[in-house]
């Protein structure tokens, strides 16, 4: 399986903007379709953006609307996830993951890694 870690998290005022970065470590980056979910407190975990092993399709949550974005560099094996006009629904730790199956997660997924999480908290 592939090692996930992921950063940039951090406390920020509604309207701001995030970049998440998720590295990738012990097997072939380009094999695996990413994505990121994320959880609030008291809430199930839900899935946010995936991307295709080129890079070449993403997929989004409708809550998204435009605001987000994913993207990955295969050759410094990370995903990222920019977060702008962050509203403080947003808030919740946010999970990077890692699939040998389909690209598309709205359909379903196949994740066989999940990085640790990092924390992202957008104030009012």
């Amino acid at each position: 399986q592939v090692q996930l870690v992921e950063s940039g998290g951090g406390l920020v005022q509604a309207g701001d903007s995030l970049r998440l970065s998720c590295a990738a470590s012990g097997r072939p980056f380009g094999t695996y379709a990413m994505g990121w979910f994320r959880q609030a407190p008291g809430k199930e975990r839900e899935f946010v953006a995936s991307i295709s092993r080129s890079g070449g399709n993403t997929y989004y949550a409708d809550f998204v609307k435009g605001r987000f974005t994913i993207s990955r560099n295969n050759a410094k094996n990370t995903v990222y996830l920019q977060l702008n006009s962050l509203k403080p629904e947003d808030t919740a730790v946010y999970y990077c993951a890692a699939s040998t199956g389909n690209s598309d997660y709205r359909k379903g997924s196949d994740i066989g890694s999940w990085g640790q999480g990092t924390q992202v908290t957008v104030s009012s």
